[in-house]
């Protein structure tokens, strides 16, 4: 019998990298939160494929171009493989949210990208980090493992959220320890 695959999904800004009321438009807005990195190289040392879905509404509302962009997750993958890990990919949206568009988190479209392109039969169990209500969503809707992190919006989701019953994780780096410790049991 073949071993399972282990996956994992994250959103981009403010779980890797810092974010923005003003959006990252440029390589040089893109700064990794402390951790994140090494917790994504973690992940890759314990056979995890880490995919990455995000939101771009950046590009959508021109204030970014998709080709910066682009650069911007040139510049991500080549942190992470300098931290000693690999992105097995990187879906988002780049449309306005007023487009109402399939790919939007909190709907489907880019896992339903990600679950063909990777042959996955499902996303059930899967961890999906994130610290938008958003990413909670669309956890939901799939099947996966909704996990929250305070980073970036995730302190003012918390806030919102009508029970403690999400899983919450101070960051990046103690979603995956966690994550971790359950693979090794």
């Amino acid at each position: 019998m073949a071993p399972q695959r282990k996956l994992i999904v994250l959103d981009r800004d403010g779980v890797i990298n810092y974010d923005s009321d003003d959006y990252i438009k440029s390589p040089a807005e893109w700064v990794p939160l402390p951790g994140s990195l090494e917790a994504i190289a973690r992940l890759c040392g314990a056979g995890f494929e880490v995919y990455v879905v995000s939101n771009q509404a950046g590009i959508g509302r021109g204030l970014v171009a998709a080709e910066e962009v682009e650069r911007i997750h040139a510049k991500m993958r080549a942190a992470v493989k300098a931290a000693g890990g690999c992105l097995h990919g990187i879906y988002y949206c780049p449309h306005h949210p007023a487009d109402r568009c399939a790919c939007r988190k909190p709907n489907t479209g880019l896992l339903l990208e990600l679950k063909a392109a990777a042959g996955l039969k499902s996303f059930a169990g899967v961890p999906l980090i994130g610290d938008k209500p958003s990413d909670l969503e669309l956890a939901a809707r799939v099947g996966a493992r909704g996990i929250l992190v305070l980073s970036g919006k995730g302190r003012e989701t918390a806030a919102e959220l009508p029970s403690r019953a999400t899983e919450t994780f101070r960051d990046l780096d103690e979603a995956v320890t966690v994550l971790l410790g359950e693979a090794r049991a």
